[in-house]
């Protein structure tokens, strides 16, 4: 069987890390509004993989995130959480306004037929896998501090663009530096955010009472459910850009491996593995 790869971005044999298994990770829905035919293109295909894989024989695993906290207005750690702004319009609790989603989404689901992933995790739930996976990641030095938070250094991490193939020399150096003037990259990002008091959904950290990064809770829950290493990651292909990216150098910096290798061979380790395992610090 061959799938296509967007590491590779070719047509790539399949082989599983465990031959008969299968670890499946898909990015969830961030449960602030209804979820759009667009939306429903990429769980389709998710579930349409999963029912194929189970089809030929394979024990299948199907992780799925519920983002409930920490997806902003924007990707670049700026603006609202979503579920907070959509909490304070309609005068409701965050939780509230993330059930109801949540269970309207499942709705439309079984409409389409899709079945329900074998375990559904929601963000809120995972708070302290989080706070661990970023203490990994700070010890093995690819975080700094800024006034806004926690932020991941993506300049120790040469593998970064490797996903989106991103030319990270053509990107605009103020662009994000406009909001948070003590990033050492344009590319750099949040993994727990500090500055926001007013946010409804706030936790104490080894970094500040806040809330994390909306990249960080799908790192930390695909590694608690499918370890360090898993077999395919599915999403919108606008993730691919940054949430994926992001997703990528958070589990390789706090582990020293990359999820799944491009090759159909069992995973290699990355870049950064190689400086973890000396007891360097990247850089």
């Amino acid at each position: 069987m061959k799938l296509y790869n967007t590491l590779t971005r070719r047509k790539d044999e399949f082989v599983p890390l465990v031959p008969g298994k299968i670890g499946i990770y898909t990015c969830g829905p961030t449960v602030y509004m209804y979820a759009h035919v667009g939306n429903f293109r990429a769980y389709i295909f998710s579930d349409t993989l999963r029912r194929v894989m189970e089809y030929l024989g394979y024990d299948v695993m199907h992780v799925m995130n519920i983002t409930d906290v920490g997806h902003l207005t924007s990707d670049e750690d700026t603006g609202e959480d979503k579920l907070d702004k959509e909490a304070r319009l309609e005068w409701k609790k965050p939780e509230e306004i993330a059930r109801y989603y949540e269970k309207a989404f499942f709705d439309d689901a079984a409409r389409l037929n899709i079945e329900r992933p074998h375990i559904v995790c929601r963000a809120t739930d995972h708070i302290q896998d989080m706070i661990e996976l970023v203490r990994r990641i700070e010890a093995n030095g690819f975080a700094y501090r800024t006034s806004v938070g926690l932020i991941f250094d993506t300049g120790r991490y040469p593998e970064y663009a490797l996903l989106s193939r991103l030319n990270l020399a053509e990107q605009q150096a103020g662009a994000r530096t406009q909001v948070d003037l003590e990033r050492r990259n344009p590319s750099d990002f949040a993994l727990w955010i500090t500055n926001q008091p007013k946010h409804l959904m706030q936790w104490d950290s080894p970094w500040g009472r806040g809330f994390p990064g909306w990249h960080l809770e799908c790192s930390a829950m695909s590694i608690k459910y499918l370890g360090e290493q898993f077999d395919i990651h599915t999403g919108g292909i606008d993730h691919v850009p940054v949430h994926h990216t992001n997703e990528r150098a958070q589990n390789c910096a706090a582990t020293g491996v990359p999820p799944r290798q491009s090759t159909p061979r069992r995973s290699q380790p990355c870049w950064c593995s190689m400086r973890i395992r000396a007891g360097l610090k990247p850089g």
